[in-house]
């Protein structure tokens, strides 16, 4: 059984403080598209209550997050009722190593976003 798993966590660097709410979908990216596996909302610490995939569900491959980025900045004001800069943010990302942690973190802000390959 594998011992892997992949979490994430939303951090608003605009405000300095975690995002909360953000609704997260990921999916298994294949040749023939994709296949939603879970969704979850962050809690009041920008994380999930769970990982997103763990043990024997995380398999090597590629995988996509999306952030709903744009419901969150609306409700914390840094929005107006318009178009967005910023609304769905996908982040696609390969597992070569079914057993190992990873950790694929969104920083956000109302015109900018970053990520990397935590711990």
């Amino acid at each position: 059984m594998s011992a892997g798993k992949l979490t994430t966590h939303v951090l608003d660097t605009a405000l300095g403080k975690p995002a909360g709410g953000v609704k997260i979908t990921l999916y298994r990216v294949s040749g023939e598209g994709h296949a939603k596996l879970s969704e979850t909302v962050t809690n009041a610490d920008g994380r999930t209550d769970a990982p997103m995939l763990a043990g024997a569900a995380l398999t090597v491959g590629e995988y996509e997050l999306v952030f709903c980025a744009g419901d969150y900045l609306r409700a914390s004001d840094q929005a107006g009722d318009g178009v967005l800069f910023l609304d769905e943010i996908p982040i696609r990302f390969g597992v070569p190593d079914a057993d190992a942690h990873y950790h694929v973190p969104l920083l956000i802000s109302p015109f900018a976003y970053s990520t990397y390959r935590g711990s």
